[in-house]
């Protein structure tokens, strides 16, 4: 596996060695003693699969407040933009965000550590996004901010009217959560 730091602190982008066939391909996505010696030590506990049928589907900003979980996100179906914002109180790149396409071609995976709000547009259809998380899912310490906060100004690739759930359409402004949250902003 290749791991490669990304503009924010703790954030990665890794890919997996592929061995290529002409049955296919074999990867491992994930090992616990290789992620340690590049920096990442977090237990995952839990794993998610998302089916998006439409192309342009945003998913997120999603995070949790309480017990914050760290993200091994991959795409293995089609093609999606992964995004991963800074919410880490006191760090210089508060609210900034970093990007990437991943796709079952490129097998690349998007890493952020906890107090990370996390996202993702289907760049296809029939798009498929796995991720392992290090806490189990809280729906009461769930929290969310707006995909297209200006602030945040995630430059999204969207080509044609997102598809959106109506709980990301009513999310707070990056700003008024953290106004609301100001005591409670992850301290990592």
């Amino acid at each position: 596996m290749r791991f490669e730091s990304a503009p924010l602190r703790d954030v990665f982008v890794i890919t997996p060695d592929a061995h290529v066939d002409e049955r296919g391909f074999f990867a491992e996505t994930y090992r616990r003693d290789e992620f340690v010696a590049a920096g990442i030590a977090d237990t995952f506990v839990q794993d998610n699969h998302s089916l998006s049928v439409r192309r342009n589907t945003v998913r997120g900003l999603h995070f949790q407040w309480d017990a914050p979980m760290a993200k091994l996100m991959r795409v293995t179906r089609g093609s999606a933009f992964l995004v991963a914002v800074d919410l880490r109180k006191g760090s210089p790149t508060l609210g900034k965000w970093f990007g990437i396409e991943a796709s079952e071609e490129n097998k690349k995976q998007l890493y952020a550590p906890a107090s990370f709000a996390r996202g993702f547009q289907t760049l296809t259809d029939m798009c498929e996004v796995q991720y392992k998380c290090s806490a189990v899912y809280n729906p009461d310490a769930q929290g969310e901010i707006a995909w297209d906060d200006n602030q945040i100004g995630i430059d999204w690739p969207i080509t044609d009217t997102p598809v959106v759930s109506e709980k990301n359409m009513l999310s707070p402004s990056f700003t008024e959560w953290c106004e609301r949250a100001e005591s409670d902003l992850f301290r990592y």
